[in-house]
Order: C-alpha cells, then structure tokens, then sequence
C-alpha cells in the first residue's frame, strides 16, 4: 500500500492518481443496452424538435437558434490491450443538439448528446448543460445544469475546482468533455468598483477518472476488492459555495476567489491499517483561497494563479489518509512568435505544509509523497493552409517526479462544417504510482471525425 491514497487527493488538478479505484465510471442517465441506441436517438430528436417548436410560438420567444453536430470519436491502444482484453479506449458515435431561445429578459439554453458507446454495448442520454438565464443592468443570475470555468491555467487548475472528466481527456476525446456540468446558481453582480460571482452548487459532482476496465492504473491494494463510496449527502451543511471577485488593476485582470466544499478526489480509508478487508472511499472537506492576474508583459501574455487548499479535516497534518494543507502556484506565458504560430508554457508547483507530521505518521513501506511538486507544460500551435490545417503539440514533464505526458495532434477543416482530428497520448517516466508513471501502459492513438450544423 502507497500513500498515494491520499497523496492523490492532494495532486486533484489534471490526472487521475494512484488511488482513483472506483471500478465503474458514473454513467449519464437514461442507459439502455443493445439495439435501444435507435430509440433513444429517435426520442432524443422528437424531444428537442418540441421543445423548439413549444419556445417558437410568439407568446415565449423572438430569438431561437438550434444547432449541433454527428460526431465519431475512436481511441486504440499502441502499447497493450485494456485490463478487460479489449483494443479501444473510446469508440463511440454521437449526436448533440444545442438549443438556445431568448426574449428579454430571459434565456434559456440546453445542450444534450446521444450516443452509442460500442466497447460497453450501450447508448446513452446525457444532458451536458441545462440552464436559464436572467439579465438586468446591474445583475444576472442562472439556474441549472452548468459548466463553469475559473482560473488561468492551461489543462492545470488551481482555482478552477469545478468537476471534470479526465477520462474523456486521456482517452482522445474533443477538450470541451475534460469539463462537467454542475447543477447550481450563478449571480453575478456588476457594481462600478468590481465584479462578482456567487456559486451555490447543492448536489455534490466528483471528478470522472479512467474506467479500471479501460485503463492500467496503480492499485496500492489490489487484494482489498470491497469498496464503497461515501459521497456528501446533499444537505445544507454541504452545499458547495465558491465566490470571485475580479476588476482590471492598471491593465492586468486580477482576481480573487474562494471555495468552500470537497476534495473531488477520494481518500482511501481502510478498515485496518495492517490486514484490510474493506476501503471507503470518501471525499474529505476542503476550502481555497486564491488569486490571479493577467496581462500583457514581455510582448506576450503573462499569467499568475495561486491557491491555498486548506484541508479542514487534518490541518494539523497527522493522518495519512487525509491530504494536509497545500499551496499551490502557477506561472504562464504566451505569445505568437511569428503568423499563427503560438508558444504557451507553464510551470506549476505545489508545497505541502506539516510535512514533518506526515512523515511521522505514514506506516512503514509505504512510498512516501514529496514536500516539493512540482510540473512544466509547453504547448505549440501552428496554423497553415489558410488555418485550415492546425499542428499542435502539448507536453507536461514533471521534474521531481520525471514522469511525462506527450499528446500531439493534427486538425484538419475541410469545410466550414466538417473537420478531422488524429493525435496520441504518450505516457511515461518516474514510479508506477506517480501522475503519468502510473499510466505508461496505456498510450493510444484517437480519431475525431466531426460534422456540425
């Protein structure tokens, strides 16, 4: 056993760690099996054709849009096969709708996507976003399923602690599903001094990591086979706020934030320390205070975010089970060094407080979590053929672990409307319980074939 079951929780920003040990991945609602993929393709049209026409009559709306896209999106391993024998990390067919009907004051916006997913056998309804939408000169306010998206960092999240799915990500998916929905409100408020945000998310969304059917992970327990999650109950008590403040200080946008929830990572707590029977995974209380800034420096765009996560359950650091306090900083820089290409890097590290605590109290043989974290990204776009051809290339290298991730890509437009995608995921370096380490059996190379209308 490693403690990484609750090194993980405290590494919580891009990769699935080495004690993400659920054995299914949530599933959207509204899943059948076989030959229902029909059906439910079917109902999903009807569905969102009357809803149209309902929000198209005059009494509702003078502004209604609906588009969407047909999606292919295949993923095969280059190194082995999954755990569960097979040759694909994703395969699947899609559909999205996205309605979008306003009339002043109000607007209301869904978007929902249907698919078949052929390594499971199943298709699947799921509601990606679903909210209303109300506006006046110095306030808004929204309800619903949404995706929010705070911070500054490339694919690294300090203050951005909404869920997300890196499944999707690692599986070669289009970037806009590494993002989950939440269902909460939103109130923006918009004085002359500075603007704000209040988020008020009552039901608890974990983050989404790799399927163990699909993917090779570190297991620091492979015997211990009964496992239960322990979600927070949707009360009160645990209702999910997070608030932000932001403002132009001298031509940089800053911000400040804070969030008091949970981690979105389970912790591992055993049943014994010496002979375990049983793990609970459970989702341990957490708050973030943070800052960011913005602007135009070095003829490029400089970026800074920090965050301190304060771990309200083991503030003194003694349980190894829980993650201790950390802070958390990143530097980013950007620029276009000549016509449509684009260099962005990033350096991110964290550092854990009560160290010595820690140390202290983790058992005996149990690899052991650093004081000092630290990572560096780079990512390359260049544009050619009018912009129609894009060659990308994103890397993350971490230097106290020496563990890597390599995803390069290709995109193609062929039209407005239809475009291409072929890339890779490599994953390597360091231990086999670290971020990217853990994953080195699982490189594989994605297809995205996308028309939209």
């Amino acid at each position: 056993m490693k403690s990484g079951q609750r090194s993980a929780v405290s590494r919580d920003r891009l990769v699935p760690s080495d004690q993400q040990l659920k054995d299914k991945s949530p599933q959207p609602p509204f899943t059948k099996g076989g030959q229902g993929e029909i059906f439910l393709i079917i109902k999903f049209i009807i569905v969102t054709c009357l809803v149209t026409l309902l929000l198209s009559s005059r009494t509702f709306a003078s502004d209604i849009s609906l588009h969407g896209f047909i999606q292919g999106n295949y993923s095969v391993d280059t190194t082995t096969s999954n755990p569960d024998g097979k040759d694909f990390k994703w395969a699947e067919e899609r559909a999205q709708l996205k309605l979008d009907a306003s009339k002043d004051p109000f607007h209301l916006f869904l978007k929902t996507d249907a698919f078949y997913d052929h390594i499971d056998d199943a298709s699947h309804l799921e509601l990606r976003e679903g909210y209303a939408d109300y506006t006046s000169s110095s306030w808004d306010a929204r309800i619903g399923r949404q995706i929010i998206t705070w911070g500054l960092g490339d694919l690294i999240f300090i203050n951005d602690v909404f869920p997300k799915d890196y499944e999707a990500f690692f599986s070669g998916r289009p970037l806009e599903y590494l993002k989950l929905g939440s269902d909460a409100v939103k109130i923006g408020l918009y004085p002359s001094f500075a603007s704000s945000e209040l988020i008020i998310i009552p039901f608890f969304e974990p983050n989404n990591f790799p399927d163990r059917k699909r993917f090779h992970m570190f297991d620091p327990m492979p015997l211990v086979t009964k496992r239960e999650e322990e979600q927070p109950s949707s009360t009160l008590e645990n209702t999910e706020i997070a608030f932000r403040v932001y403002r132009d200080v001298a031509g940089y946008d800053a911000s400040l934030y804070y969030y008091r929830g949970f981690f979105r990572q389970p912790s591992m707590l055993p049943d014994s320390m010496t002979s375990p029977t049983k793990i609970n995974l459970v989702y341990p209380e957490l708050s973030v205070y943070g800052a960011s800034l913005q602007g135009r420096a070095l003829d490029g765009v400089l970026s800074l975010e920090a965050g301190y996560y304060d771990s309200r359950e083991d503030r003194d650091g003694t349980d190894p089970m829980t993650p201790n306090s950390q802070g958390r900083f990143l530097i980013g820089y950007q620029r276009q060094m000549w016509e449509d290409f684009t260099i962005g890097l990033q350096y991110y590290g964290e550092y854990m407080y009560d160290y010595s605590e820690y140390e202290e109290n983790v058992p005996p043989g149990f690899p052991q979590d650093k004081k000092h974290h630290d990572l560096a990204s780079v990512r390359l776009t260049q544009l050619m053929i009018h912009q129609t051809l894009r060659l990308s290339f994103f890397s993350f290298y971490s230097p106290s672990d020496s563990d890597y991730l390599l995803n390069p890509e290709v995109k193609y437009n062929f039209s407005d409307s239809i475009w291409a995608a072929v890339g890779a995921n490599v994953f390597g370096g360091g231990d086999e319980w670290d971020q990217f380490g853990s994953l080195d059996e699982n490189d594989n190379v994605y297809v995205q074939v996308r028309y939209e209308f």
